[in-house]
């Protein structure tokens, strides 16, 4: 029972990388200056940093590349101080 149970576990989790690696190395090279602009000129080693990353997120970063979207502002005081010109 145990044994069956965790054979399916383990493949299931296989399955899961082995696509999100392939999507990964896809994503690194075309993808992921579509749905950032700012990294849209990243080099190859930051494009090997966020390749384990992209392989583990692949759902996410897959729905946001089909749609297009980038990444939301991040709003706090600090960024709405610094639009409205109120630096110190």
């Amino acid at each position: 029972m145990y044994e069956s149970l965790a054979t399916i576990l383990v493949g299931a989790t296989a399955t899961y990388l082995a696509i999100g690696f392939a999507f990964a190395i896809a994503f690194v090279i075309k993808g992921v200056g579509r749905i950032d602009p700012a990294a849209r000129e990243g080099s190859l080693g930051f494009r090997l940093l966020i390749l384990p990353g992209c392989a583990a997120l692949w759902p996410i970063l897959a729905r946001n590349w089909l749609r297009g979207s980038p990444p939301s502002e991040e709003r706090n005081a600090h960024r709405a101080a610094a639009q409205d010109g109120d630096t110190p």
